[in-house]
């Protein structure tokens, strides 16, 4: 399986009127066509971060990043990016959401509209799509958040702590969504979370950072089939969480 995405010795540092701040040091990693990457490292090492320079935010200081084998530019809609909220706009039918992205970047086209509107349907958002946010559940307005970003098609997608302000129950019920619809399409993934069991129940490999500047420690195989519920209650993903977790408090320690 060849490689869609590749970091090499990137580094980034931001200039402050108080001096510069190392965010990055030298990281590098790759992404195969179709894998589902989980980004766990110390609160504040620069995992967003890392989201922000493959999604074309930000420029990094030194290093490289390809993306199908060509450097990473400004956004077009070849990477995916679903931020902590989903961010639908209330005013807005789910239909109408999930076309804004497509509308603003002049993507919408007679194709694009019916493909965004047969993921509504596959999904299960159809008897939905014509009403507000305001009647969807936190989980299905997760589910129309990656609709929406799935309408573009991208190559890559790019999740920063999808999960976090939803209650446990529910967290684990969208986690278990979002993979199934993420492996249906076939997409890869880079998922940054603080949760380390969630990472090993979504990831099939898992990049451990180490604190800021970033570095990347360790590449770990997950190596455990199932859906992320069959992994959560699999004996191995509790061991493999807590070694990870001892791993990251050494390296906070």
């Amino acid at each position: 399986m060849s490689d869609l995405l590749t970091l090499d010795k990137v580094a980034l540092s931001y200039h402050t009127a108080g001096g510069e701040t190392e965010a990055l040091k030298s990281v590098s990693f790759s992404a195969r066509r179709g894998e589902f990457l989980s980004i766990v490292g110390p609160s504040g090492c620069g995992k967003t971060t890392i989201l922000s320079v493959v999604a074309g935010l930000l420029t990094p200081t030194s290093g490289s990043v390809l993306l199908d084998g060509a450097p990473v530019g400004p956004p077009d809609g070849n990477v995916g990016y679903m931020l902590q909220r989903d961010t639908l706009f209330e005013w807005l039918t789910v239909c109408a959401n999930t076309l804004l992205g497509l509308r603003v970047q002049k993507k919408l086209t007679d194709e694009s509209r019916a493909y965004a509107r047969s993921l509504i349907e596959k999904y299960g958002l159809g008897e939905f799509a014509d009403s507000y946010p305001t009647r969807l559940s936190g989980g299905m307005r997760q589910r129309a958040a990656l609709v929406r970003t799935l309408a573009f098609r991208p190559k890559l997608l790019l999740l920063d702590e999808p999960f976090s302000a939803l209650d446990f129950q529910t967290r684990t019920d969208v986690a278990e969504d979002v993979r199934g619809i993420i492996a249906q399409e076939g997409v890869t993934t880079l998922l940054v979370t603080h949760d380390v069991p969630e990472a090993v129940c979504m990831g099939d490999r898992i990049v451990l950072l180490s604190p800021r500047p970033a570095v990347v420690k360790e590449i770990v195989d997950v190596g455990i089939p199932g859906t992320p519920s069959e992994r959560r209650a699999s004996p191995r993903s509790a061991r493999l969480a807590e070694e990870i977790m001892e791993k990251l408090r050494r390296e906070d320690g």
